[in-house]
This record gives structure tokens, C-alpha cells and sequence, in this order.
């Protein structure tokens, strides 16, 4: 079993800033890919972002192409989401979680089906 605890999430107004953080234990976190999703109150998860298990790989959803950084250490078992000029639509619960990349090693996933390991999510609310 994987766990995954996401930290970072709060209030800001909108242009801010936030980072969030995901830390994993539990399974060696560097043969895993990781991402970010969102979910709004009445919609569905969307794919935010997501990165390779060596980190040379990533993919952005176009709504945060731009503005939002994915990033990993993979020493520190950590995943990151910088998000810049942060907009009041991006306000949602976000989400990271895993899925298994062993011999893929450019694998970034979009789909939330392959991924095996979430965490329980942290609030991002921006105001206007």
C-alpha cells in the first residue's frame, strides 16, 4: 500500500499563489508516476497535471498550461504543484495520486483510472 497526504491548499485571492505538496510513503515512490486532479463541487474530477517517475516527462491539462508547475523529489518523496495566477474557476479539492510506471519511464497519465494510489485531497479556494 501506497499513502499519500497532500498539503499546501488555503485561500487565496485570485493572481496569487499557492504550492501544494504530496508526500508518499508506504512504496518506493520513484517507480511511480504521479498527478493532480481537481474536482469542483458539482463536477467532475478533471486532470490537472502529471509527471513522469524520473521527472522528464510531464503533461498539463490547457486550462493550467502555463500557469501551474508540476514537479517531483523523488529523495524526499514528494510530489509538487506550483500554481501561479491562480483564477477563481481553479478553486476545487485537489487531489494527487500514482500509478505504476516500472520500465515506462516517460509515462504521464491522464486518466484517473490508471492510477492506483490517491490521496484525500486539499482545499484550493480563490477569491475574486
Amino acid at each position: 500500500q501506497m499513502q499519500l497526504v497532500e498539503s499546501g491548499g488555503g485561500l487565496v485571492p485570485a493572481g496569487g499563489s499557492l504550492r501544494l505538496s504530496c508526500a508518499a510513503s508506504g512504496r518506493t515512490f520513484g517507480i511511480y508516476a504521479a498527478g493532480w486532479f481537481r474536482q469542483a463541487p458539482g463536477k467532475e474530477r478533471e486532470f490537472v497535471a502529471a509527471i513522469s517517475r524520473t521527472g522528464g516527462s510531464t503533461d498539463y491539462a490547457n486550462s493550467v498550461e502555463g500557469r501551474f508547475t508540476i514537479s517531483r523529489d523523488n529523495a524526499k518523496n514528494t510530489a509538487y504543484l506550483q500554481m501561479n495566477s491562480l483564477k477563481p474557476e481553479d478553486t476545487a479539492v485537489y487531489s494527487c495520486a500514482t500509478a505504476a510506471a516500472v520500465g515506462r519511464p516517460t509515462y504521464t497519465p491522464r486518466r484517473g483510472t490508471e492510477y492506483g494510489y490517491w490521496g484525500q485531497g486539499t482545499q484550493v479556494t480563490v477569491s475574486s
